[in-house]
């Protein structure tokens, strides 16, 4: 679904490639041989994806703030790009708490700002936005969510998003002779490199990393676990399928993992503990936390059915890719060529994932 013969040579633009999901995008279209610039707010975190694999080096690195209209428009002005992935959001639910109208200003203005700059450039032919599986209102029940289902958010990230999608589908309907536009909505995107505060993954492996026990704010939550190489894969095809013409492609999108990798919370922290090898449990907080959703669940038939998209790793050989990239980092490794091995085997592989029981 992925081809370099494809992507070589093509301009994009990669909003927010300083962030984790965007970073492993730049670097994989760099791969590919594409010519991306990048546009983005500094690194969030430090350590940082971005900094690790020095992939300021390998892209045209602007960095500036979508909240402003002129900056979004001169980037996309200069850049030229064919194809749009915007990525760049306030993707933190907890942070959004404290801080709501950074994070509506951000997901919300900010993406009318890439969409509208697009829509006035002479070569923007495709934009992909990326939003995420919270933006439905989430009924906290076992069915999962469908693309034509209401749009929501209990918290301000999550009804940002929602937001951002109602927006999207505004401009696809206004401005059928603009840019193809798709969304895609993803579920709990996981990966080597990912240092952001207040998430599962990061929480734990930085415990881990410091030989500590890691503090579980929410172990029944029920989520749609993914390794990031899943998800972008699903945005290359579609961003393929709008340039080669398909314009029912235009449309949104859910990208989620197999049924049975919509894990509790608690199973993912047993796995990572077990394949770091630590013994040392976990713990809970006793103080009352702000809501997050119980139930979270995506159906992705119709990336499966209408893209011949589906994911090819189980969630423990997930898991098992995030130690091994964290660990060998941590022993000197180079994280660009760690990464780019990782982006080289999930190409070679086929769809057949390995036994789900490999831990029982």
């Amino acid at each position: 679904m992925v081809t370099a013969s494809f992507w070589n040579g093509r301009r994009i633009l990669v909003t927010g490639h300083t962030g984790f999901k965007g970073g492993w995008l730049s670097l994989w279209l760099h791969r590919l041989g594409a010519h991306v610039t990048g546009l983005s707010l500094p690194p969030p975190t430090r350590p940082s994806f971005f900094e690790q694999t020095h992939l300021r080096d390998l892209v045209n690195h602007v960095e500036g703030d979508i909240r402003d209209m002129h900056t979004v428009s001169k980037v996309v002005e200069a850049a030229r790009p064919e194809i749009v992935f915007h990525l760049a959001a306030q993707p933190l639910v907890r942070y959004s708490y404290a801080n709501p109208v950074e994070t509506y200003a951000t997901n919300v203005m900010g993406t009318v700002h890439v969409l509208e700059a697009c829509r006035t450039s002479d070569s923007v032919r495709a934009v992909i936005c990326v939003t995420t599986d919270k933006c439905y209102e989430n009924r906290e029940w076992v069915w999962p969510y469908r693309e034509n289902d209401p749009m929501g958010g209990y918290d301000p990230y999550s009804s940002s998003k929602g937001a951002a999608e109602l927006a999207i589908a505004a401009y696809r309907r206004s401005y059928p002779d603009g840019p193809k536009i798709a969304s895609a909505r993803a579920g709990n995107v996981i990966g080597g490199g990912d240092w952001a505060e207040d998430r599962l993954i990061p929480d734990i492996i930085r415990a881990l990393g410091a030989g500590e026990r890691p503090m579980i704010r929410n172990p029944a939550s029920i989520r749609p676990w993914q390794h990031v190489l899943e998800a972008l894969s699903g945005y290359l095809a579609i961003g393929t399928r709008l340039i080669e013409g398909r314009d029912d492609m235009a449309t949104a999108w859910n990208f989620g993992p197999s049924d049975d990798d919509a894990r509790p919370v608690s199973w993912i922290v047993e796995r990572m503990l077990a394949v770091w090898g630590s013994s040392n449990g976990w713990d809970q907080p006793s103080t009352p936390q702000p809501h997050e959703a119980a139930m979270l669940k995506l159906d992705s038939s119709k990336a499966r059915n209408e893209l011949g998209w589906k994911p090819k790793l189980s969630l423990n050989e997930a898991l098992t890719k995030i130690v091994d990239w964290h660990k060998d980092v941590a022993r000197g490794g180079d994280a660009r060529e760690i990464s780019l091995l990782q982006i080289e085997e999930y190409m070679a592989r086929g769809t057949v994932r390995t036994s789900e029981d490999q831990w029982a």
